[in-house]
């Protein structure tokens, strides 16, 4: 671990104004800088605490009636809070599926999505080819050890997935995270947090250099909603396919549909054919069988990962499900 300069700070201002310079970063919770610190992968000059920043915590219910949650918000504090639980049941059931009750004790909401990719060559000890750790060294895993790699939005320049269980619950919601940064901050819809290869392989996130976020916004209610997680063991394991549901329903018609996939690609992936196709269809009819399939009909499975398109056809399948009986 480099040397490095640390400021705890009790305003926004103070953070950004400290951020202003090169090479500094963020600290809340720490359970992902510090691990990225210690295996080399970030080097920050200025670790700025923003942790005592009083109002960025709390959630409250914003004047249009959205549900606003502060980015210093404790996720197991938000899986259980009564109204996330009634209104969000999907967004505390992938928060409780994400790492360690330790873990959820001290991360964020604003720090959670941030987390970096869990490609093995990222993370490796030894200098592997990876666009994210170095830019323009190639892709290891196109070619490589690849069965927990996307299967939706990748090049050849970059095949890994983003591991939040969060963030695909956010983006089923059409969540917004709300940034601060100096000349002004910014709106960020969930679903498109998240930067895909195409656009920048060295990239995760859309953040800039010195923006913060603030707080985590959700629009409307979907209290029929529903999180599944599919591991290799039931603790503590980053998700093979992950997948979000929320429904609307009149009787047992569906007439509103968001579905994310997680897992599967470099950011959390809509399936916006399989929703535009749910509407009208009768819970339990093939109709909606054949709408998951039309959501599916892109994905480009890598030479070891092909039965992650199964398995995401029959995680949809039975989140549909459950949503429904929430």
């Amino acid at each position: 671990m480099e040397p490095f300069e640390y400021e705890r700070v009790s305003s926004t201002g103070e953070a950004l104004a400290l951020a202003s310079s090169s090479g500094s970063a963020f600290l809340a919770g720490g359970t992902e800088l510090l691990n990225w610190m210690r295996i080399g992968i970030e080097r920050p000059t200025k670790i700025i605490d923003i942790g005592r920043i009083e109002s960025l915590s709390g959630i409250h219910e914003t004047p249009s009636g959205a549900l606003s949650i502060g980015a210093l918000s404790k996720l197991n504090d938000i899986a259980q809070h009564p109204q996330v639980m009634r209104d969000y049941p999907v967004l505390s059931q992938s928060i409780l599926k994400a790492a360690s009750a330790q873990i959820r004790n001290l991360a964020t909401i604003g720090g959670n999505p941030l987390q970096r990719v869990r490609c093995p060559y990222f993370r490796a000890d030894e200098p592997t080819p990876c666009n994210k750790r170095v830019a323009g060294s190639g892709c290891a895993a196109l070619h490589g050890f690849n069965e927990k790699h996307a299967i939706f939005g990748w090049t050849e320049d970059c095949v890994a997935v983003q591991p939040s269980d969060p963030a695909v619950s956010l983006a089923a919601l059409d969540a917004v995270f709300i940034t601060e940064r100096s000349g002004g901050g910014r709106r960020i819809p969930a679903r498109d947090f998240h930067v895909l290869p195409g656009e920048n392989p060295a990239a995760h996130h859309r953040l800039g250099s010195g923006e913060l976020i603030t707080a985590v916004e959700l629009p409307r209610a979907w209290p029929k909603s529903a999180y599944l997680k599919i591991r290799e063991r039931e603790s503590y394991e980053y998700a093979t396919v992950s997948t979000a549901v929320a429904l609307e329903l009149d009787g047992d018609v569906i007439t509103n549909a968001r579905i994310a996939l997680g897992s599967v690609a470099m950011r959390p992936w809509r399936l916006d054919e399989t929703e535009r196709r749910l509407v009208g269809q009768r819970l339990g009819s093939a109709g909606i069988k054949a709408a998951v399939d039309a959501g599916l009909v892109d994905a480009r499975p890598l030479s070891r990962n092909g039965y992650k398109v199964v398995i995401a056809r029959n995680a949809v399948l039975r989140t549909i499900d459950t949503a429904a009986r929430t």
